[in-house]
C-alpha cells in the first residue's frame, strides 16, 4: 500500500533530506580529493628521476658533465652558482648513483613527510637544495681557488635526508650490507669512519660533503621543530629494537 505524508510532514523533513544529499556529496569529493593527493614519495621519486636521467644524460656527454660539475672557480670567477646546486644531480658512475639513490628512495619518504607539514608543499625541494649547498660549501671555500678540484654526487644532501631520518627514529633498523643496526649505532660508526677517512684524505671522496651533509639534516630540522630533540633524547634512554 503506498502512503502519502501530509504537506506539513514533507515540508518538516526536506533539510534533513538535503543535508544528507549535501553530506554524501561533500564526502564524495572528499574520497576524490584523497585520491588525487600527491603520493607521500612523489617529490622524492622526481628528484629522483631527475638525477638518474641527468647523470645517465652526463655519463654519456663530457661537455654536460663539465658544465654541471662543482669546479670552484667557474662559481668564483664564472659567477656559475648554480653549480652549488647542478653538482648533485650528476654521479661518477652508476655505482655511485645506485648507492645515493637506494638510500634516498628508502629514507625519502620520512623526510618528505616532515619537511611538508612543517614548511609546506615546497618543503622538501627547499631541504633537499639547501643540503646540497651546505653540504658542498665548505669544500667550494676551501677550494675557491683551484682549478684542479672537482665534486660531484648527491652524497651531502642524502646524508641530509639520512640523518634526518635518524633524529626521527634512532633506533628503527638499518640495513647495513645484509648486516641489521639499529639506526642510530649506523650513525655513530657512520660518522667516526668517515671523519676518519676525511682526515686521511687518501681517496677521492669528497668525506667533508657527507659530514657537513649530516649535520646540517640535523641542525635544520631541529631548527623547525625544537622538541625534535627532547624526543630524540627521551627515544635515546628508551631503546626499543
Amino acid at each position: 500500500m503506498q502512503t502519502t505524508r501530509p504537506a506539513s510532514m514533507r515540508h518538516a523533513q526536506e533539510p534533513n533530506s538535503l543535508r544528507i544529499r549535501d553530506n554524501a556529496r561533500r564526502a564524495g569529493v572528499a574520497r576524490f580529493t584523497e585520491r588525487i593527493k600527491p603520493n607521500a614519495m612523489s617529490i622524492t621519486l622526481l628528484i629522483i628521476a631527475i638525477t638518474c636521467v641527468t647523470s645517465f644524460l652526463a655519463l654519456q656527454n663530457l661537455k654536460m658533465m663539465n658544465e654541471l660539475i662543482l669546479w670552484p672557480p667557474a662559481v668564483s670567477a664564472g659567477k656559475q652558482y648554480y653549480r652549488l646546486l647542478s653538482y648533485g644531480l650528476i654521479h661518477a658512475d652508476f655505482q655511485h648513483l645506485l648507492f645515493n639513490m637506494i638510500t634516498l628512495y628508502f629514507f625519502g619518504s620520512e623526510a618528505e613527510r616532515f619537511y611538508t607539514r612543517q614548511i609546506g608543499s615546497v618543503g622538501f625541494e627547499l631541504f633537499y637544495a639547501g643540503a646540497l649547498v651546505a653540504s658542498i660549501l665548505p669544500s667550494y671555500l676551501k677550494n675557491r681557488e683551484n682549478a684542479a678540484y672537482r665534486s660531484l654526487g648527491a652524497s651531502g644532501a642524502v646524508s641530509a635526508v639520512l640523518f634526518g631520518f635518524i633524529l626521527l627514529h634512532p633506533w628503527s633498523t638499518i640495513i647495513v650490507f645484509v648486516v641489521p643496526l639499529p639506526a642510530i649505532v649506523y650513525a655513530g660508526l657512520y660518522l667516526a669512519y668517515t671523519f676518519y677517512l676525511n682526515k686521511q684524505g687518501t681517496d677521492n671522496v669528497n668525506h667533508s660533503a657527507h659530514l657537513w651533509g649530516a649535520a646540517y639534516g640535523v641542525v635544520f630540522a631541529i631548527a623547525l621543530d625544537p622538541p625534535l630533540l627532547g624526543n630524540f633524547l627521551n627515544q635515546l634512554a628508551n631503546p626499543h629494537f
